[in-house]
């Protein structure tokens, strides 16, 4: 009887196991964040396209569709999800986005995985709430819409003749203050080089392009600060 009782609670322990390593659910651990979002339902592919587009336009990511905000599996209702999902695609994202789906069972629900790679075709767009095109950008759980600087960077980098920056004063000054400084936000950058928005603009834009700045989110701000020398490649006259 003893024996029989441990065999049980051996039994039970490996089944809890084996639920706890299901794919699914050691994703829904991990909260939302930059690469994970959750979603109860997709009602509006014009909405989710811009999750689409600002996954491709960061680091990439998945949605997990038919998963509560607080990580409650509801399951989707219906084939309706997927094609919804196709829609926001191939109609709303400009270019379109491109992904993969996969459909996981889990005790009776079934949660769709959509997969959003990292684009090479910067920036991608989809519309707001005014159907007007913008492309967007993934700040931790949020999408958010891209700042001109971004965009003019990703469009330089697609220019098929590549990008010369010449080593002008504004740009030794952010280089120079770069070096005792861990990031640069736009307004700072006007200020210590005596320049207006539009040159600032610009100079940021080819930093990125060349691969000498990146960006990031700090306190809901976006700011530059200098890419690591192994993987950056300056082209600076």
């Amino acid at each position: 009887m003893l024996l029989y009782s441990i065999c049980t609670i051996f039994v039970i322990l490996i089944l809890v196991d084996m639920k706890k390593d299901h794919p699914i659910e050691a994703l829904i651990a991990q909260g939302e964040h930059q690469q994970l979002d959750f979603k109860f339902e997709v009602s509006d592919s014009k909405k989710i396209a811009r999750t689409l587009s600002a996954f491709a336009n960061t680091d990439g990511g998945r949605i997990l569709i038919g998963v509560k905000d607080n990580g409650n599996i509801a399951g989707i209702r219906s084939e309706e999800e997927y094609y919804m999902i196709e829609a926001a695609s191939t109609m709303y994202t400009k270019p379109s986005v491109p992904f993969s789906a996969i459909r996981w069972e889990l005790n009776g629900k079934t949660v769709l995985e959509v997969y959003i790679a990292p684009g090479d075709k910067k920036p991608y767009t989809a519309p707001d709430k005014d159907d007007k095109y913008k492309a967007y950008i993934r700040v931790a759980d949020e999408n958010r819409p891209a700042n001109e600087v971004l965009l003019f960077s990703w469009r330089k980098k697609n220019r098929e003749n590549g990008l010369l920056l010449p080593l002008t004063r504004p740009v030794k000054k952010i280089l120079v203050y770069l070096e005792s400084h861990p990031y640069i936000h736009i307004g700072q950058f006007c200020r210590i080089a005596h320049i207006n928005y539009y040159t600032a603009r610009n100079i940021l834009s080819d930093l990125i392009a060349i691969n000498t700045l990146k960006y990031h989110v700090v306190d809901k701000q976006i700011v530059y600060s200098p890419v690591a020398p192994e993987s950056s490649v300056p082209a600076l006259l």
